[in-house]
């Protein structure tokens, strides 16, 4: 095992795996002389040259339409799309094409290609560059997106974006890249669509994904401390293929859920997992489903207006204590310590 930030547990992966495999190659808006906006990409250029770390032009559309040409053709593209909500310049791109030439062709034609993007509030950036909209894409039949939240699974799941057939969305909160962890040495590929219980708990289930799962593993050690609980935390990791089957069984061991997510609450993807929670443990509930989502309003540029938009380990506690009261199942944290 190694220590590591979540930033450089992507550099290195990505550098590991162009060594491993001729066909993968990097696109995106300075990403080589400048290094990318994030440093994700440093040293690459000099490393690997030109021809594999392939500075575009501002034209989302454009690098990302030629990426999907060229994964068609059997290259395996990794493209840096700036943050999160440039992607909508090229939303017909991934959207009807990425997503859908494999069905609409009979199979005649794979997309491995990955689109790395970064999202999240809390660097008051604006509204324009501090949303959270990957549930555009995990709407979409044919993509597959990817929210880890860790270093290990920001490694592990790189890996196998990368070696996947299909075209896949890979999102880093900005939040998330100087947090550090333990990063295993080997390079075994993530199980894509499989959630991770981080956390094993009786009381009640936290579910969160990206930053909101890092948030969640935060709380449910603070909680066990102050208020005795004892809580049970899944990563979702996976927003498309979904992992529906970890939740549900979590959820009728602990009878209570709470919901994270770091985007707007309607039609949120809290919404989808309280739908599946409804769907599959519903008479194992003994209260409704809460959910933690950020306000509905564009991202205030103001520091304690942002602040107060996005959701907070606070918020997450508030949630969690209303939940218990509702049917008196909160401990005294004095009985931990008879």
């Amino acid at each position: 095992m190694s220590i590591m930030t979540y930033r450089q547990a992507l550099h290195d992966t990505l550098r590991s795996e162009m060594h491993r495999d001729p066909d993968v190659f990097l696109m995106g808006e300075e990403i080589g002389l400048f290094d990318g906006a994030y440093k994700i990409t440093a040293g690459m250029l000099d490393e690997f040259g030109e021809k594999r770390v392939r500075d575009t032009a501002i034209a989302e559309e454009g690098f990302t339409g030629a990426a999907i040409g060229a994964a068609m053709l059997g290259l395996r593209p990794v493209v840096e799309i700036m943050t999160i909500n440039f992607s909508l310049l090229a939303l017909d791109q991934i959207v009807n094409h990425a997503a859908k030439i494999y069905g609409m062709f009979g199979g005649q034609a794979r997309v491995p290609l990955v689109i790395r993007t970064p999202g999240g509030g809390g660097q008051q950036l604006g509204a324009t560059h501090s949303q959270n909209i990957e549930l555009f894409y995990a709407f979409v039949p044919g993509m597959k997106v990817l929210a880890p939240s860790t270093p290990a699974d920001a490694k592990a799941m790189m890996l196998a974006a990368i070696r996947d057939d299909d075209p896949v969305l890979f999102l880093e909160n900005l939040s998330l890249y100087n947090t550090k962890g333990e990063v295993p040495d080997d390079d075994v590929p993530a199980e894509i669509g499989k959630a991770a219980i981080t956390r094993r708990g009786r009381d009640i289930t936290l579910i969160g994904y990206s930053r909101m799962a890092y948030v969640a593993a935060q709380v449910a050690e603070q909680l066990a401390e102050s208020d005795g609980l004892d809580i049970e935390v899944i990563d979702l990791r996976s927003l498309r293929p979904l992992d529906r089957g970890t939740v549900v069984e979590s959820v009728k061991k602990t009878h209570a859920a709470v919901i994270l997510e770091d985007d707007w609450l309607t039609y949120g993807i809290g919404a989808e997992i309280a739908a599946t929670i409804s769907d599959g443990a519903f008479d194992y509930l003994d209260a409704p489903v809460r959910r933690v989502a950020m306000a509905e309003v564009p991202m205030p540029y103001s520091k304690p207006l942002e602040t107060a938009a996005l959701p907070s380990a606070d918020d997450v506690i508030g949630a969690i204590r209303q939940t218990l009261d509702a049917v008196g199942r909160r401990r005294n944290p004095m009985e931990n310590k008879s």
